[in-house]
């Protein structure tokens, strides 16, 4: 049985053996713009999932299909990202990977999406964030807010509890790009323009 995460509520992932393992963070969402829209040649709507990581050495970056930062499960930044679903045709949606094996080297990792191509439109994505890991119930996070026209969306924070565990928190907040999420979680870095090719 899923848990379902409430907004600005924390829990922490259950652990039941000596480390966390693998935790899969999917992202899924209907990609069709209504009936109106495609009568209006608006264009599907192509959601990328990513995330901001810290580590408690002090590095901090992003991983995200923008730029081609991906990353790695067996190196530091321990997070990968399997591809870019740009149609969300794609049943499996997008996943972020955390290697919770090293779960002493993060400070935490805020996860988020954004709208590359199409209108704002979060209400007609339906998007849904799963999150696994190895024995233990699955944890939904539901994108259920969508009065906004703005393009990216503060999905939940995962933050190290006595390096032995993350917490997590819904967040579901909207912000115009990645600089303005950025200073509203107070991460500190420099951004500067990038595509996906």
């Amino acid at each position: 049985m899923a848990i379902t995460l409430e907004k600005n509520k924390k829990i922490s992932l259950s652990k039941k053996s000596s480390s966390l393992g693998e935790i899969l963070i999917n992202l899924n969402w209907n990609a069709k713009s209504g009936f109106w829209a495609s009568l209006m040649g608006r264009k599907s709507i192509d959601l990328d999932l990513g995330c901001l990581f810290e580590m408690k050495n002090g590095h901090k970056g992003v991983i995200q299909a923008l730029g081609k930062h991906f990353g790695s499960l067996k190196e530091s930044p321990y997070i990968s990202l399997d591809g870019d679903d740009r149609t969300g045709a794609n049943s499996e949606g997008e996943n972020l990977r955390i290697n919770g094996n090293e779960i002493a080297k993060f400070n935490r990792v805020l996860i988020f999406t954004y709208i590359y191509e199409g209108t704002p439109n979060w209400r007609e994505t339906d998007g849904i964030v799963t999150v696994k890991y190895p024995n233990a119930e699955e944890i939904i996070v539901k994108m259920d807010e969508y009065n906004t026209n703005q393009m990216m969306c503060a999905i939940a924070m995962l933050e190290n509890v006595n390096d032995e565990t993350f917490s997590i928190e819904k967040l579901i907040r909207f912000f115009p790009g990645h600089e303005a999420m950025d200073r509203a979680f107070d991460w500190g870095m420099k951004w500067s323009p990038a595509r996906k090719d």
